[in-house]
């Protein structure tokens, strides 16, 4: 079963140092997951002022610079993998660096049939 993981923390928590050091703990994780063919994708995401938010009301498009609601943590990233249970998605998600500053949160994938596959 696919999975989401979302992966939530104050930005400001994090030093520089420490940002590269998860850095480089996500990508020695990626290989690992990617080397059990349980890799589907996973990234960093800008922070939270680059973000960009869109509403569409009563037909409008509403535009609004940074994130849809003020939190103390902010989304930084996700994964999504291929695990055979939650309890497998649990155990990987409590090997994401972020968990140790934040909170990951982990969701099945909806399968939806008459999506397009990727290449």
């Amino acid at each position: 079963m696919k999975y989401m993981m979302l992966i939530y923390s104050d930005e400001s928590a994090w030093a520089d140092g420490e940002r590269e050091a998860c850095m480089t703990e996500s990508v020695a994780l990626t290989h690992e997951l990617h080397a059990k063919g349980q890799y589907l994708a996973a990234s960093p995401l800008h922070p939270v002022a680059m973000a960009t938010s869109v509403r569409v009301r009563h037909g409008k498009k509403l535009v609004t610079d940074g994130p849809f609601a003020e939190t103390t943590e902010q989304l930084g990233g996700f994964y999504l993998i291929d695990a055979a249970n939650l309890d497998e998605a649990i155990t990987i998600a409590a090997r994401i660096p972020g968990a140790t500053k934040g909170t990951v949160e982990v969701r099945p994938v909806f399968e939806l049939a008459g999506l397009p596959r990727p290449d």
